[in-house]
């Protein structure tokens, strides 16, 4: 199997993993779970910047499809830099 058959394998299981993941459990993740229970979940500070805030993609009103929206938004632009560094890297390589 050549690489970008492994290339595009991860990147399919990347994007169903975002699809599936908002589906598994509405509870908080665990470090914010312990901050609500500690009394410190206040004192976070905001974000400098939000591309997509709260993981919620605007303009789509059913929040389980947005925060899969946006999962998969953010997993395309990580697989995009990944990608163009590697790609870089194997040209200085030949």
């Amino acid at each position: 199997m050549n690489y970008r058959k492994w290339w595009l394998l991860g990147l399919g299981f990347a994007l169903l993993l975002a699809t599936i993941s908002p589906l598994a459990s509405k509870s908080p993740d665990g470090l914010e779970k312990v901050a609500g229970q500690q009394g410190f979940i206040d004192q976070a500070a905001k974000s400098p910047f939000q591309v997509v805030a709260g993981y919620l993609f605007p303009g789509i009103h059913n929040e389980t499809l947005a925060t899969i929206v946006a999962g998969w938004l953010g997993v395309l632009v990580v697989f995009g830099v990944v990608y163009f560094i590697g790609r870089l890297i194997s040209r200085k390589r030949t």
